[in-house]
């Protein structure tokens, strides 16, 4: 392997292993405020929506309105990646829900039908 291949092949993997940690360590200059749970996502997400909507309907925006969207953005990302990561789990559950009665699995029905029902409901909110 010639130096400049090495160099590439070096950079290379160097990249692979740190970029997992880059994804991970998202820079803020905000505070925001977290979703742990989906109904606290769905709290954020709407009223920093509606935040949102506020500051874009004030028509010429200032420097500090952006500021101000851009520091609704690190909430909103937040909701919206908990929202995504509860909702795109939510068909596969309702399946098996939908095995589990159709095959007269009481247990199975009970335990997969509570964790259903904990991330659906919170929708119909």
């Amino acid at each position: 392997m010639n130096p400049i291949s090495g160099l590439i092949y070096a950079a290379s993997i160097t990249t692979l292993l740190t970029a997992p940690l880059a994804a991970q360590e998202t820079p803020s200059h905000y505070d925001f405020e977290t979703s742990d749970t989906l109904t606290e996502a769905l709290v954020n997400f709407n009223t920093y929506n509606r935040k949102l909507a506020d500051v874009l309907a004030r028509g010429d925006l200032t420097e500090d309105d952006m500021e101000k969207i851009h520091e609704y953005t690190y909430t909103l990302e937040v909701a919206l990646a908990k929202i995504n990561e509860t909702l795109g789990a939510l068909p596969a559950t309702l399946e098996q829900v939908h095995k589990a009665s159709e095959s007269h699995n009481l247990a199975a029905l009970q335990g997969v039908g509570d964790v259903y029902l904990e991330n659906a409901l919170p929708l119909a909110d």
